[in-house]
């Protein structure tokens, strides 16, 4: 996908004020670094809906690498709990609580996936179908890790349930990566506007 060389840099500004940030975007910034406004008034689903495979795969990417790390590893699974704040907000709430590499990837990840939906139609998107293929990463996830299906299982708030959940969720993502780009992409836009509790049987 051909980007215009400053719109990553108008993405990042927009990002941060959309999200709530106190920053001023000059109106005719936005249209000269080839940015439709008009898309920004989208919800942050509707925005990643929009976005192409290889930028939502960029958030995938940054997203897990994430997760790997044990300290920011709840700020992310925080993001897929059912009543989390998907939103440009939301996003953004989970941005400033990672460490300053994996905010700095998952914050360009971000900016890529808003500019890639500016600037794109909406993607063929097949619910059922992502839904198909996360089920088979489970599988995988499954047959890989033996708690895997109880953390998937545990609900409530309490921490215990939050942290079985959140475990799974990092076996699952690892399952994922082995999927084709397209296929991860589909999953992911699920995951984002479904969280992972929606998985469990």
């Amino acid at each position: 996908m051909q980007r215009h060389p400053f719109a990553r840099r108008a993405a990042v500004f927009l990002f941060a004020a959309f999200a709530g940030a106190s920053m001023a975007v000059p109106a005719q910034s936005v249209a000269d670094w080839g940015i439709d406004p008009d898309v920004l008034a989208d919800s942050g689903s509707d925005l990643l809906r929009r976005a192409p495979d290889d930028a939502i795969d960029g958030l995938f990417q940054a997203v897990r690498a994430a997760s790997r790390n044990e300290d920011e590893a709840q700020a992310l699974c925080g993001l897929f709990e059912p009543d989390a704040d998907r939103s440009l907000a939301g996003l953004n709430a989970v941005a400033v609580r990672l460490g300053p590499a994996s905010r700095e990837r998952f914050a360009t990840a971000v900016a890529d996936a808003l500019v890639g939906a500016t600037q794109s139609p909406p993607q063929p998107y097949d619910a059922a179908a992502a839904l198909q293929s996360l089920k088979a990463a489970g599988a995988t996830a499954a047959i890989l890790h033996d708690g895997f299906v109880r953390g998937l299982n545990a609900s409530g708030p309490e921490a215990d349930s939050r942290d079985a959940r959140c475990q799974s969720l990092r076996w699952l993502l690892d399952a994922m990566q082995a999927r084709p780009q397209r296929e991860r992409a589909a999953m992911t836009r699920w995951l984002l506007d479904q969280g992972v509790a929606r998985l469990a049987p």
